[in-house]
């Protein structure tokens, strides 16, 4: 196991180089004039544009810029975002936790319904409960996101007025850039709890449910189809027929066998899922306007922020690389009878 995790490991780097690399050939389709802006803080410095292509070199061969910000990037200089007006590194830093917190209420919210009804639907099949998970996973499914986030918004708040989009209101803006609120985490979460402010809990819970609730709907749809076809052809084997002779109940038949066996594709689902919405949910925190990695990652693009989409492109790479091999390590957790390879 330990040298399967190490292998994967080493193989971070050049999954990361790969990735970066083609992006950077990418970039190279602008002129040197046009990449040269990305270094200007300061408008007056635009009279002065050959002095910055000379000075960052942007009219050498291809591998010796990369080269250059590829050794910034090692020392943690991922450069300048202009479309975030601030460092690369910060607007990481910023941006990822409200994402994060958005992941994993989310993640939570689709692995709870998604197995609970994709085993409901393997174990009633062909009953009206079947065919009822059929038709909502098939639905969820169907239903574009941004329809379905358009829709949640005119109804909850639009017409409700329960769940306003952004990450927060004014009033816990406020609080938490007071000098009585301690950013211990990052994760507002679970520095209101912290602090001990309830309300600003809640405020920003309210604030995330409603995206939550959209991204789960889309995605739960699809665990509930890959959970029920897995429950159903492990309900059909040998072992589950043994335990039933010999008189186990059905609910130890299911929960306790069938379905240990049946989470497991399940879990690979979920892990990709869960590191697809910490690369940035483009749509739903653009139409909620919640301030998260992927608002930041789609507005770099819109504005040509290089540094930006470069950086962005860096983090996603990684976390992919470490979900999948996440992923595999839970599988022998889940089923001690798979071995990774050594």
């Amino acid at each position: 196991m330990t040298r399967y995790i190490v292998r994967r490991l080493l193989l971070l780097p050049l999954v990361v180089l790969g990735v970066t690399f083609l992006l950077f050939l990418l970039t190279q389709r602008l002129s040197p004039e046009m990449r040269a802006s990305l270094y200007i803080k300061d408008p007056r410095q635009m009279g002065a544009m050959e002095e910055v292509i000379t000075k960052y070199g942007l009219r050498d061969h291809v591998f010796k810029q990369y080269g250059r910000w590829l050794g910034s990037a090692l020392k943690g200089d991922l450069g300048y975002s202009h479309s975030a007006n601030m460092p690369v590194a910060t607007a990481i830093k910023e941006y990822l936790p409200a994402t994060v917190q958005l992941a994993l209420v989310t993640i939570v919210l689709v692995l709870f319904f998604g197995v609970w009804l994709g085993t409901l639907s393997a174990v009633k099949k062909d009953k009206w409960q079947d065919v009822l998970a059929r038709f909502v996973s098939v639905g969820g499914f169907s239903l574009p996101i941004f329809v379905l986030g358009l829709l949640l918004l005119m109804l909850f708040y639009g017409k409700l007025g329960w769940f306003p989009p952004g990450g927060y209101s004014v009033m816990t803006d406020v609080t938490i850039h007071g000098p009585n609120f301690h950013a211990y985490t990052g994760f507002l979460l679970i520095d209101a709890l912290l602090n001990g402010n309830l309300r600003v809990f809640l405020d920003v819970l309210r604030h995330l449910l409603l995206p939550a609730f959209t991204l789960c709907i889309g995605s739960f749809a699809l665990m509930v189809r890959v959970m029920r076809s897995s429950m159903l052809e492990e309900l059909g084997k040998d072992y589950v027929r043994t335990a039933r002779a010999k008189g186990l109940p059905e609910r130890a038949v299911i929960y306790r066998h069938a379905g240990k066996n049946a989470i497991i594709p399940v879990i690979t689902l979920a892990s990709i899922q869960f590191i697809r919405l910490l690369g940035g949910t483009v749509i739903v925190e653009t139409i909620f306007d919640y301030p998260g990695i992927g608002r930041f990652g789609v507005t770099a693009a819109q504005q040509l922020d290089i540094a930006g989409i470069m950086g962005f492109s860096l983090m996603v790479a990684v976390l992919f690389v470490l979900g999948n091999l996440l992923s595999d390590i839970l599988y022998t957790a889940v089923d001690p009878r798979i071995k990774l390879s050594e």
